[in-house]
C-alpha cells in the first residue's frame, strides 16, 4: 500500500477504537487516496482535497461540504505526525447543514411498495424486502438499525424487538404490535430462508449474508420508480429514511388528534432512538400537516375550549 493509504488505515482504526464508526468516512477517504494517488502524490494537498471534493461536477454544497470536511479530518491528524501534510480551510465549500424535507408516505403508498417487492428476483428477496419496508413503516427504526438485527433480538414471546447498537451506540427495546410479531415469525420459518452457521441476521440476504445499506437504497429507488413515487419538489424526495419520518409524523398527529400530544411525546421520543425530545419535537416544523394540528390546538387553548 502507498504511504497515504496506510497512513488512511491508521486514522481510521485509531478513530473506530474512540468509538467512531467511520463506515462513510472510510468509503469517501478511501476514493479521496485513490485520486490523490493517481496523481502521484503521498501527502494531503489543499489544491488536491479540493478537487477531489467537488466532484462531481454539479453536486450540491452539502456535498462537496461533506466531502471536504472528511478530508480536512483526516488531514488534522496527519499534520500532527507529518508537517508536510496541508490541512484544507474551513472557510473553503462552507454549507450550512439543513434537513431535507420529509416526504411522508400515506397508508397506500407502503401498501404499495411493499406489494412492488414482486419485481424483485427471487421469493425470499421478496419476502426479505417485503418485511424490512413493513418493519421501518410500523416502528420508525433507522435504517441501519434494522438491518443490523440479529435474530436473536427478536423475541417473539415477549412481542419485543432489541436494538443493541442504535445511534451513538446507545440500545433500546421496542414492543411491537401482534401483527408485527406474526410477520416477523411467518418471515423467519420461510422453507427458503438461508441457515448459516454463527449468529444470523434478522433481515438476510439470499446468500445468507446481512444485507448491504447501498445494496438497501438501490432496491428502494427501483421499487419507488415501479410504484411512480416521485419527488413532490426539489426538496422533498422520497427515501426509505422517510419511513421513519412517517412513523412519526403519523403518532404525533394521532396523539394530537385525540388530544393529547404531550403525553406521549416522551415516550416517543425514547421509542425512536432520539437523545432528547427536541429531536422529536423537529417533527412539528417538518410536517405542514402537525403544525395545522398544533395551530388549531392552540387557538383552542386561548379561546378556553381545552
Amino acid at each position: 500500500m502507498s504511504q497515504l493509504r496506510n497512513a488512511l488505515a491508521d486514522y481510521l482504526t485509531l478513530r473506530r477504537a474512540l468509538g467512531y464508526k467511520m463506515d462513510k468516512a472510510d468509503r469517501l477517504l478511501g476514493q479521496f487516496v485513490t485520486f490523490a494517488e493517481d496523481r502521484g502524490e503521498a501527502h494531503v494537498r489543499t489544491e488536491t482535497a479540493l478537487a477531489w471534493a467537488i466532484l462531481p461536477a454539479g453536486a450540491a454544497a452539502i456535498w462537496t461540504s461533506r466531502r471536504l470536511g472528511e478530508v480536512r479530518l483526516f488531514a488534522r491528524h496527519l499534520r500532527t505526525l507529518d508537517q508536510t501534510s496541508e490541512v484544507p480551510p474551513t472557510d473553503l465549500l462552507p454549507a450550512q447543514t439543513r434537513r431535507a424535507t420529509p416526504y411522508l408516505y400515506g397508508p397506500p403508498e407502503i401498501a404499495a411498495l411493499m406489494q412492488a417487492t414482486a419485481i424483485l428476483r427471487g421469493p425470499h428477496v421478496q419476502a426479505t424486502y417485503r418485511t424490512l419496508i413493513g418493519l421501518l413503516a410500523v416502528t420508525g427504526m433507522r435504517i441501519g438499525e434494522a438491518i443490523g438485527l440479529d435474530q436473536g433480538d427478536f423475541d417473539a414471546g415477549s412481542g419485543m424487538v432489541t436494538i443493541r447498537h442504535g445511534k451513538f451506540d446507545k440500545a433500546r427495546a421496542l414492543p411491537l404490535h401482534p401483527t408485527t410479531v406474526a410477520a416477523l415469525q411467518d418471515y423467519l420459518r420461510r422453507d427458503d430462508r438461508p441457515r448459516p452457521a454463527g449468529m444470523t441476521p434478522l433481515l438476510i440476504s439470499s446468500r445468507g449474508k446481512r444485507l448491504r445499506y447501498g445494496t438497501v437504497h438501490g432496491v428502494f429507488h427501483k421499487l419507488l420508480q415501479h410504484c411512480g413515487i416521485a419527488p413532490r419538489s426539489a426538496a422533498c424526495r422520497p427515501r426509505i429514511h422517510d419511513l421513519r419520518h412517517s412513523f412519526a409524523v403519523s403518532t404525533i398527529e394521532g396523539d394530537y388528534r385525540t388530544g393529547a400530544p404531550s403525553s406521549r411525546l416522551a415516550v416517543l421520543s425514547t421509542y425512536l432512538g432520539h437523545t432528547e425530545p427536541g429531536n422529536t419535537y423537529w417533527y412539528l416544523s417538518g410536517a405542514p400537516e402537525l403544525m395545522g394540528l398544533a395551530g388549531y390546538r392552540l387557538e383552542r387553548h386561548l379561546a378556553g375550549d381545552a
